[in-house]
């Protein structure tokens, strides 16, 4: 076994069976809170606002990445390539939180299933009934399958876990201060431009990979997976969500995009997909399988294109 393998099958093994228990401190969140201290520091500097968060981005994508870079040297054994590995790694915990939302939508639990949903996506969830829970939640977990696992796996094939601790702040930031609204539109700016370079690639090999996943599948259909990405994938805001949004939705047969609300104002999107099957609590049994059969894939082919090399 060479020593990529014997960091990756571990951290994988570590992922699926504990997932990110609450007990345990997550790097992520430690990246956080320094991104608060950065921008209160960065917007009282005197810099222009893009200028600021450039230079929060910059300090806060360097501290994370000489962080793991460091640990990796002072730590014997590989202990703690895994533990980075595992950490970045959000398999296990994002089929865990969709499994919070199904849960209480097959019990006729709507509220709860709203509030599980809540902790998922940015959109007001009050008002959403069954079918609009159902779309957040395949939409949430057919993005995040490329944010929270093949994304952080292309980084680590092409810098190690220096890199996968790089993109993870880099999404972080994103997803913080990524905002087109008047607070962050310019302190934004760098941070939102950087995760869509980061992602441009993994959310594109995201789609390829639920195509393969559709095409070996009973039920699922491979050939619509495929003909929806390419016709539908561009029409999202974002360069990079589209295509695995739009690759699940052919794959499963469902419509997406469509009306979202965030803090009271109504926004809308355009569809992905065509509505050949209706969407229930029991979608996400297929969105499961394209989010495991995906990471797995895609984990088993870097494992053996680092073998290989």
């Amino acid at each position: 076994m060479n020593a990529f393998a014997a960091t990756l099958l571990p951290a994988l093994a570590l992922d699926l069976l504990a997932g990110d228990p609450r007990w345990l401190p997550h790097p992520v969140v430690a990246i956080g809170r320094w991104a608060r201290i950065q921008e209160t520091w960065w917007r009282s500097s005197g810099l222009a606002l893009r200028w600021a968060g450039a230079a929060a981005w910059l300090c806060i994508v360097g501290v994370a990445s000489c962080t793991v870079a460091v640990t990796l040297w002072l730590v014997p054994f590989g202990l703690a390539d895994v533990y980075w590995i595992y950490s970045f790694l959000a398999l296990r915990s994002l089929d865990q939180h969709a499994m919070a939302v199904t849960g209480p939508l097959g019990e006729g639990n709507l509220p709860m299933a709203r509030e599980a949903v809540g902790w998922m996506v940015g959109r007001d969830t009050q008002g959403l009934d069954e079918p609009q829970v159902a779309r957040a939640l395949i939409e949430t977990v057919a993005e995040n399958t490329s944010d929270g696992v093949i994304a952080p796996l292309f980084w680590l094939c092409i810098a190690g876990p220096v890199g996968m601790a790089a993109y993870k702040a880099v999404n972080t930031l994103d997803s913080m201060f990524g905002y087109r609204n008047d607070r962050y539109r310019e302190f934004g700016w760098w941070p939102a431009r950087a995760d869509d370079w980061a992602n441009w690639i993994p959310a594109r090999l995201t789609a390829a990979l639920f195509w393969l996943v559709a095409f070996a599948w009973p039920g699922m259909n491979g050939p619509e997976s495929v003909r929806i990405t390419l016709r539908d994938a561009h029409k999202q805001p974002s360069p990079n969500s589209g295509y695995p949004e739009a690759a699940a939705a052919g794959a499963l047969g469902i419509r997406l995009g469509g009306s979202n609300t965030y803090g009271g104002v109504v926004t809308q999107k355009q569809y992905l997909g065509d509505e050949r099957n209706a969407l229930t609590w029991r979608s996400y049994g297929e969105m499961r399988v394209l989010l495991f059969g995906a990471s797995l894939l895609f984990a088993a082919a870097i494992l053996g294109v680092r073998a290989w090399a």
